[in-house]
């Protein structure tokens, strides 16, 4: 995003192990915080019934699992073998993650319509997101091709396993930025004045979450210009 995977991909030229395993760090922090993964984790976590610190650092990283055994497991024949996905391939998966985040806001929406989130409105006990549902959110959206530029960078490591150790710690520090940003949301979203006024707030998160994912499907089909 806005070259800054190159940025620091040119912190390393592939010899020093140490160095390229900083950057492979570096770049996994960076990746988390790609617009979409932000639009994606706000409505994943709001959409939820408990609005808890502890709530959301267990969904963000089931999500942030899932998240990075795609990217690992499409990562590793590009960093092996220079294999890339069929742009038709790549195209659906990163119309998918649009129509993901799509999904979400309009189910926040939804449940906001009708009042269950607001302060005097019954909650039931149980989770509306459940661990697998978020496993499952987190495989889908490691389909797109925002971790696309790091991979590639990766894969111009002369040393194929120092490469794959590479890739593997970009998937893993992915999952982890993911998790703390989970926490982070859910922590906002549990904090006194904003739960409090959370049903005034949601219709907000809901629609710029709309745009954006009909944006970015629509970017990935050539539809909408695309900036990411």
């Amino acid at each position: 995003m806005f070259g800054l995977d190159e940025k620091i991909a040119a912190y390393s030229d592939g010899t020093a192990v140490l160095l390229v395993i900083a950057v492979a760090i570096l770049l996994g922090l960076r990746h988390a915080t790609d617009p979409d993964h932000l639009a994606a984790v706000s409505t994943l976590i709001s959409s939820g019934r408990e609005r808890t610190r502890r709530a959301a650092a267990r969904l963000g990283i089931v999500w942030g699992l899932g998240h990075a055994t795609t990217l690992f497991v499409f990562g590793l024949p590009i960093v092996l073998y220079r294999a890339y996905l069929p742009g038709p391939v790549q195209e659906m998966a990163e119309t998918a993650v649009g129509l993901l985040i799509v999904s979400l806001a309009v189910w926040l929406l939804l449940r906001w319509h009708r009042g269950m989130f607001h302060p005097h409105a019954h909650r039931e006990p149980r989770r509306a997101r459940t661990a697998a549902q978020a496993y499952g959110i987190g495989l889908v959206h490691g389909m797109g091709g925002s971790a696309g530029v790091g991979i590639l960078l990766l894969s111009a490591i002369d040393d194929r396993l120092v490469a794959v150790l590479a890739l593997g710690l970009f998937a893993f520090f992915t999952a982890v930025s993911m998790a703390l940003l989970s926490t982070g949301v859910g922590a906002t979203l549990a904090a006194g004045r904003i739960r409090g006024s959370f049903h005034r707030i949601a219709p907000a998160l809901g629609l710029s979450s709309l745009v954006f994912g009909v944006w970015y499907a629509l970017g990935a089909l050539s539809l909408a210009p695309y900036y990411l």
